[in-house]
């Protein structure tokens, strides 16, 4: 009765099973939610999973908490999920996901939210299951993991990709909390990287893995090497490496509007199977 009463609702550990059925409708639009649930948010973050419930069963989610991310809601769901996060202004600073969901939210939200930094209407969602490799593509052998000794070189790389794709700096005073996320993910075996004389000259994250699914974030080349046909090998040689080990399937999502990047990753391989919205709040 309690989920016919409520048709959106935060869902705890008990629901971890299902809310991972619904993440697998797609698993390249879903893969940041559901790597959320993977990593064990329903325990660590109670409260940051809503599910939105019809005829008793789980229909859909919406990921709520520094960012928000719909994951298969229909317009009954993002209409409620709507309702139920209209107050929450402050607490987040992005929604991101599958366009229809996301521009469906942001009519709904926008009236009393207020302006916004940015509305990225198109961005294309990207997929690959093919190793570079077999595409007769060079791989660059100075791509690796980074090593955990190496956080502090990864944080300024880190910080200036973060700086170019939002248009402002990822914290302001101490470092402490970015540089916490960072290691994250270098002790993880999440983040490639290429350092040359003792600086990252190249990096790319895998922000979120689950289901076998692979979604890179952060690709970065440094601004002195750009135009000189470094960022294909680069890349391919991330995209080979996760192949081998992480994950079946490997994606990502680009501006539309970023040329140069669209040309690296059809040159890698991937294809587009989707689109996403990000307005920056």
């Amino acid at each position: 009765m309690l989920r016919q009463r409520l048709p959106v609702r935060p869902l705890s550990v008990a629901d971890h099973d299902a809310a991972l059925e619904v993440c697998a409708r797609d698993r390249v639009a879903n893969a940041f939610v559901a790597a959320r649930i993977v990593e064990g948010s329903l325990r660590t973050s109670p409260g940051a999973l809503l599910g939105h419930w019809g005829d008793g069963e789980l229909r859909g989610l919406a990921w709520v908490s520094a960012n928000v991310v719909p994951v298969e809601l229909d317009d009954d769901g993002v209409a409620a999920v709507a309702s139920r996060i209209s107050r929450m202004r402050r607490q987040c600073a992005s929604i991101f996901g599958p366009s229809g969901q996301v521009v469906g939210l942001w009519d709904r939200l926008g009236p009393t939210w207020g302006p916004v930094r940015a509305i990225r209407t198109h961005q294309p969602l990207l997929t690959t299951r093919t190793r570079p490799s077999t595409l007769g593509l060079s791989l660059d052998p100075g791509v690796r993991p980074a090593r955990m000794d190496e956080v502090d070189l990864v944080l300024p790389a880190a910080a200036h990709m973060f700086t170019e794709e939002i248009g402002y700096p990822p914290y302001f005073g101490s470092d402490r909390g970015y540089r916490a996320s960072i290691a994250a993910l270098v002790r993880a075996g999440h983040t490639f990287v290429k350092i040359e004389d003792g600086e990252v000259v190249f990096k790319a994250d895998v922000g979120s893995l689950a289901l076998g699914c692979a979604q890179v974030q952060g690709v970065w080349l440094h601004p002195r090497l750009r135009g000189q046909g470094l960022s294909v090998p680069a890349m391919a040689s991330v995209v080979e490496q996760v192949l081998s080990g992480l994950a079946d399937e490997v994606s990502l999502y680009v501006n539309d509007f970023n040329v140069a990047a669209r040309a690296t990753y059809e040159r890698c391989g991937f294809r587009e199977v989707g689109s996403f919205t990000t307005v920056l709040l």
